[in-house]
């Protein structure tokens, strides 16, 4: 059985956070966007952190198989992780100001776990 999208999204940050992320958001592109239903953002410290959190959120959802595809994992700068109704981009802090995505996305309903859920 699938996994609702804002429900897969929500396991998501639960298990970025378990790892240290930071600044975790979500936003809704649904109503915006055929590229994905939810895009999660969230930092880094450095890019092993990166790679660490990734590596746990590969290892949590093999099982569920919903990943299908990582990109710049050996950078660990910004790491797309896909499972096409939600992507998820782990990135070190001055990359992601760099790149705005938040800003690129504006339109987007947000939510913010500074706690993770």
């Amino acid at each position: 059985m699938a996994t609702a999208p804002k429900t897969l999204a929500k396991m998501m940050i639960r298990a970025a956070y378990d790892k240290m992320a930071e600044d975790i958001v979500l936003l809704n592109l649904k109503k915006i966007s055929s590229y994905t239903d939810y895009l999660v953002i969230l930092s880094a410290g450095s890019d092993t952190h990166a790679r660490t959190i990734a590596d746990h959120l590969q290892d949590r959802f093999k099982k569920k198989d919903v990943i299908l595809h990582v990109e710049g994992y050996q950078s660990g700068k910004w790491i797309l992780i896909d499972c096409f109704t939600v992507v998820v981009h782990i990135f070190r802090p001055e990359v992601r100001e760099f790149y705005g995505l938040e800003k690129f996305w504006g339109d987007a309903e947000r939510e913010e776990f500074p706690d993770g859920l």
